[in-house]
């Protein structure tokens, strides 16, 4: 946890540059789900994300952070998040999730999806539904940010989204604890902590030039988690499938701006009652 760290808030001018690291990764991420088949390993998908990176004049972020070996994490299956890219070859129906981070004029930006190698064809239906459940709920939590007080509020957006899509879909559905959302800047990682679970905590306040990472984690099962031999991978300690989806948010005095979807966040936050508020 970060604790009291200071939160650095950034100008509209650097959040005009973090905008553009955010089109990096998000090129980059929808470069990756369309390349992503049976037959190819995990590293052909960090090739892939990879070229997308170099050619956009970009630096991943990534690559060499506390010694990671790869430019995307790839989690496969009951695999939540720093899943390292190898040799593992891919098969119909993989549940996999790609979190990618790149750098632009020393500005980062961070986001994750979630899909289904073969597409719904190849898929359990129980995995879409999760799928769905996890994306939901980040949607509820940036939502939250336009009109929250508190990143409280983020918090309980994306418990109650996800109580509701296990009401509808009839499943279980845990939130991993262990690893959170974050601010985001001059370093991937800054505080302040964002949660995707209900504490007594309050939280920091909302306010204008904070950018934020909402990236709730989901599994099948258990909320329980734990890290792999690599020292990178973490899994669901009960083996259940997990999904993972993350975007990075910047909060403005008109409202919200999403740096790593392509519109902005325009689409699912209509649907949500909030329009986005771009530089």
């Amino acid at each position: 946890m970060f604790g009291r760290e200071k939160i650095e808030y950034k100008t509209p001018e650097q959040v005009a540059c973090m905008r553009k690291a955010g089109l990096v990764v998000a090129a980059a991420l929808k470069a990756v789900e369309d390349a992503a088949a049976a037959g190819l390993t995990t590293a052909d998908l960090d090739a892939v994300a990879a070229a997308v990176i170099a050619d956009a004049g970009a630096t991943a972020s990534f690559l060499g952070y506390e010694g990671f070996p790869a430019t995307v994490c790839v989690s496969v299956n009951d695999a939540v998040i720093h899943g390292i890219p190898g040799g593992r070859v891919l098969a119909d129906g993989d549940l996999v999730s790609v979190d990618c981070g790149a750098i632009v004029d020393g500005w980062h930006a961070d986001a994750a999806v979630s899909f289904v190698v073969g597409g719904e064809d190849a898929a359990d239906p129980r995995d879409l539904a999760l799928i769905r459940a996890t994306d939901d709920a980040m949607w509820a939590g940036v939502a939250a940010l336009a009109s929250g007080e508190r990143l409280s509020a983020v918090a309980n957006a994306v418990d109650d989204s996800v109580s509701e899509a296990a009401d509808r879909d009839g499943a279980r559905y845990g939130i991993v604890e262990d690893y959170v959302g974050h601010g985001i800047g001059t370093a991937m990682h800054q505080p302040p902590d964002v949660l995707n679970y209900r504490t007594r905590e309050r939280g920091a306040k909302i306010r204008p030039g904070m950018c934020l990472a909402v990236e709730p984690m989901v599994t099948r099962g258990d909320q329980l988690t734990h890290v792999c031999e690599d020292d990178w991978t973490v899994v669901s300690s009960d083996g259940s499938r997990a999904a993972h989806w993350e975007h990075t948010v910047a909060i403005l005095e008109d409202g919200v701006w999403v740096l790593t979807a392509e519109d902005g966040g325009a689409a699912r936050l209509a649907a949500l009652g909030v329009e986005i508020a771009p530089v």
